[in-house]
């Protein structure tokens, strides 16, 4: 297969699509990022990186936590409206009917509608760029009750149509394909 070699650029597809919240419950605000992952397993922690023009990297810096709301598909205007308009000019929840639910952890709000909420407590800000990443502890997780099997004690996210970013579109995945060790597991005899 032929390749070409092309400049560095941020070209890593696909990416998640999550609504960052950040603020209180009495001036919360909501920003879309792209630029977010898991960083550890044990303890359990994540990053955004946001750049520092933005209105809410100001608002987190100062309060040092923000909650990561997933984004399903009928989330999906809701999500790039919030990337695209600043919380300085407008109230994101109340412009776009969303409900702010106060956080269990955090004093930013969750938002009621994402399927599940990663309350995030900073430790540390490194400027990377661009941008400036926010490290942060997950101390909280905030799920829809239906999609937690209470038997097996598992989050079946899988059940919502979660949205990616790709390349200048917004995808979703439906389509299961196998769990993690599928190309080793061993053939179960009949």
């Amino acid at each position: 297969m032929a390749k070409i070699a092309w400049e560095p650029g941020t070209v890593l597809y696909p990416l998640p699509v999550v609504m960052v919240t950040c603020g209180t419950m009495e001036c919360p605000n909501i920003i879309t990022v792209a630029w977010t992952g898991i960083v550890s397993t044990t303890p359990p922690r994540t990053y955004v990186s946001i750049r520092p023009e933005r209105h809410s990297h100001g608002i987190i810096k100062q309060n040092m936590e923000f909650t990561i709301n997933l984004v399903s598909e009928k989330l999906a205007y809701h999500a790039d409206f919030c990337g695209v308009r600043s919380g300085r000019h407008i109230d994101k929840f109340k412009t776009l009917g969303l409900t702010p639910l106060p956080g269990t952890k955090n004093t930013c709000p969750c938002i009621a509608e994402s399927p599940l909420s990663l309350e995030c407590k900073v430790f540390e800000i490194i400027s990377v760029g661009s941008h400036d990443m926010f490290l942060a502890d997950i101390v909280q997780v905030i799920a829809e009750e239906s999609l937690f099997n209470r038997k097996t004690q598992h989050f079946h996210i899988e059940k919502e149509m979660l949205v990616g970013y790709l390349h200048g579109g917004y995808y979703t995945f439906d389509r299961f394909i196998g769990r993690f060790g599928f190309s080793v597991k061993k053939k179960k005899n009949k």
